[in-house]
């Protein structure tokens, strides 16, 4: 029961900002070309690896859409560096993640956040810069992306309330699914850290010791960026320090063992590794400044995740959260248990 009660709460804390991040995150996918933006970042040099680094941070592509895109921005004419900025940016950060953190965070660590995930998608682009400037060739098949395109004309001759409709089954139905196995997984696992850990159990490792183990689970593993926070508040709230806890915000989503091998397609195993090694510099050193910046100024650690738990929830919040609850249940029920049991059959045939 208490359990159950813990679960509540973390979902009272991500629902609503998490469905107003989805909602913004519609918005931008339907209201501003993403071809556009393609083209935009087709530059060479520092202006085409900070037009990358800014643009990837709110751009809401689902996981699945970021290796075709980085493979359509190749084509475009973007560098390396610019290609590479954008792969770390984008799932670094998101609309839907920055709301999510100040739902379950604070403030402070909602600004910090993306500004952490642009210094590692910059510096990764300017290592790729000065280290790893050649160009790979790309292969036709690999340049098409997973989601569904609409012709140039089609999108000019659509009106404001298709695009609308468009919009929100964007936001509540394809990114849902997207994420819905790892949110659910991540909001369940920050549940259980709530209710089994004791509340002083990270207190003292907070040190380079313990940075580095969060970085050598972090790295091969994949979790995404809405799927890291309530993972990370609950680390917090058991006595992690913030800037750790930052750097299971910005590795988690950005590196794992399996888009390092599909990425190498396009800026090859060197330009793999330079990405790894300017995400966990970048991570180590936020995680460093971040702590300095809490404990210089004297910032409460209250995260929005605990004051739930003393104060009751407006209508608007169950509702919302409720509302929330049933689609996450209709992404797993009708797209992942599918997933789950074909796989299971193919196996076992």
């Amino acid at each position: 029961m208490e359990f159950l009660q813990s679960l509540w709460i973390y979902l009272l804390s991500a629902a609503p900002f998490l469905m107003l991040g989805l909602f913004i995150s519609g918005l931008v996918h339907v209201f501003i070309s993403t071809e556009r933006i393609k083209k935009s970042l087709g530059g060479k040099g520092l202006s085409g690896i900070v037009k990358s680094s800014l643009l990837g941070i709110p751009l809401p592509l689902c996981s699945c859409a970021v290796i075709p895109t980085a493979a359509t921005l190749k084509k475009n004419g973007a560098s390396n560096s610019a290609t590479s900025a954008f792969l770390i940016s984008t799932p670094e950060s998101g609309v839907d993640s920055i709301a999510m953190t100040y739902g379950m965070m604070d403030l402070p660590m909602t600004i910090i956040r993306p500004i952490a995930a642009f210094f590692s998608a910059f510096f990764a682009g300017v290592l790729q810069l000065f280290f790893n400037n050649e160009d790979i060739e790309i292969k036709e098949e690999e340049k098409k992306g997973c989601c569904k395109k609409s012709s140039k004309k089609e999108i000019e001759q659509e009106s404001f309330l298709s695009k609308c409709k468009r919009s929100f089954n964007f936001a509540f139905v394809e990114l849902i699914d997207d994420f819905a196995f790892w949110l659910t997984l991540g909001i369940v696992f920050g549940a259980v850290i709530n209710f089994i850990v004791p509340a002083d159990f990270f207190d003292g490792l907070d040190g380079i010791l313990g940075r580095v183990l969060i970085l050598a689970i972090g790295v091969p593993l994949y979790i995404c960026a809405s799927a890291t926070t309530p993972i990370a508040a609950s680390l917090v709230m058991k006595g992690m320090s913030p800037g750790m806890a930052l750097i299971i915000l910005l590795v988690g989503p950005a590196t794992n063992i399996s888009n390092m091998l599909v990425i190498g397609k396009y800026i090859g195993k060197k330009g793999v590794l330079i990405n790894v090694f300017a995400i966990v510099v970048v991570a180590l050193l936020m995680s460093f400044i971040t702590d300095y910046i809490y404990t210089a100024y004297s910032l409460p650690i209250d995260f929005k995740v605990s004051a739930h738990a003393h104060e009751h929830a407006s209508i608007l919040e169950v509702g919302v959260t409720v509302l929330f609850v049933i689609l996450l249940l209709k992404s797993l029920f009708l797209k992942e248990l599918p997933k789950i049991y074909k796989k299971l059959s193919s196996k076992s045939a």
